[in-house]
Formats: structure tokens, C-alpha cells, sequence
């Protein structure tokens, strides 16, 4: 082979091996910016997911008052699941909002009926009726001894629910002539987590193996 022929070849080697390593790096190129804009789009989706979420399907809400105790207590926050996303019923830990100008803008009670069931109660035992039957009620810090002005037996319309605070004679709730059987529309949610926990009345300090699921 001629030396010209020679250096035609390596000269030719040459611009392959320029053109394998400028193929390699636009390669590169190419898959770095794929990967940033994988993650970018996956990043500005869950921050869209993240706004939808909490406009239209969650909210966040602060216990205060001493009407859910020992379930809650002031300065718990609780995840709320919006009312077009979930069914009401009896036990439900709820919030009412924009009710009655006279009260706390936001309550949080306990469904303890549904609409058309009647209610009754016994004030001198403590006890709570619903169609008949003794409530088992675990979740009450005390029976519930006081009437607050609503007369029973109460029979809820369709569209009532009837709520109570688990702290029966420290409570604001159906039993009060200001509340009385709540309108479904006017439930927000249902507490469904206990995300930070307030301080317990007794120790002055938050109990951290309260958080989770509202039963």
C-alpha cells in the first residue's frame, strides 16, 4: 500500500472515530434531557395533583375546644375528605361549617343518626336511644346527662343528621336549640386522620401515638 493510500485510510479512521464520539455525546445529550424532562413533567403533575387534591378533595382543620375529648383535643389537626367525596353516617366525626352565626364557625361532632331515625335520650341514666336501642358508645368521655333545649323523641327528616360531642356534658351540639338536626348540605367532610396531635389536657404534652385513623 502506497503511503498515500496509507494515510487516505488512517485519515478516514480518523473522521469515523470524530463521528462515533460526536454520535456518542449528542446521544448523551439527547438522554439528559429526555430524564429532566421526564422528571420535570412528573415533578409538575404531582404539584397539579397536589393543588387539586387539597382545593377539591382534602382540607386541613384545627380541633378546637374541649367538645370531642378524650377523641380530640384543641390544637389537633385532622385530614378531612370533602363531603361530594364520601357517604355520611352514624359515627362519622364530622365538620360543620357556616351553620349558625351564634356558634364557632367550624364544629366538629359525631354523627349519632341519620335521617329518619328518631332520636331519644335519658338524661338521668345517661343514655342515648336511636330507634329504640341503647347507643354502645366506646368513644364518650362521660354519659350524657345534660339536655341543652331540644325536645325528645326526635324523628330526623331524610336530609338531617343528628351530632354530638364525645364530651356529652362540655358539648354545643343537636341537643342545643341554636344547632338541632343538621342539614347534610351543611357538612363539609369527614375527619378521617389525626395528622399532628394537640397537647392532652392532663399532661400538657402531645401524644404522638394518637395519630392516625379518626374511629
Amino acid at each position: 500500500m502506497s503511503e498515500e493510500n496509507r494515510e487516505l485510510e488512517q485519515g478516514g479512521e480518523e473522521i469515523l472515530a470524530d463521528a462515533g464520539a460526536a454520535g456518542e455525546t449528542e446521544k448523551k445529550k439527547d438522554s439528559l434531557e429526555s430524564t429532566v424532562y421526564c422528571w420535570a413533567q412528573a415533578v409538575v403533575t404531582a404539584v397539579v395533583g397536589v393543588i387539586l387534591l387539597f382545593t377539591f378533595g382534602v382540607r386541613l382543620i384545627s380541633v378546637s375546644g374541649p367538645s370531642m375529648q378524650d377523641t380530640l383535643y384543641t390544637g389537633d389537626r385532622l385530614l378531612v375528605l370533602n363531603a361530594m367525596f364520601c357517604g355520611f353516617k352514624a359515627g362519622d366525626v364530622v365538620v360543620i361549617n357556616d351553620y349558625n352565626a351564634e356558634l364557632d364557625d367550624t364544629l366538629v361532632k359525631r354523627i349519632v343518626a341519620v335521617g329518619g331515625q328518631t332520636v331519644d335520650m335519658d338524661f338521668s341514666t345517661g343514655e342515648v336511644y336511636v330507634d329504640g336501642q341503647v347507643l354502645d358508645e366506646p368513644y364518650i368521655k362521660e354519659p350524657t346527662y345534660t339536655p341543652e333545649g331540644v325536645a325528645f323523641p326526635l324523628t330526623l327528616a331524610e336530609d338531617e343528621v343528628f351530632v354530638m360531642g364525645d364530651n356529652r356534658n362540655h358539648s354545643t351540639d343537636s341537643r342545643d336549640t341554636r344547632l338541632g338536626p343538621v342539614k347534610v348540605g351543611y357538612l363539609q367532610g369527614k375527619a378521617l386522620l389525626l395528622l399532628t396531635p394537640g397537647e392532652t389536657p392532663d399532661t400538657g404534652k402531645s401524644d404522638w401515638s394518637r395519630v392516625g385513623v379518626i374511629h
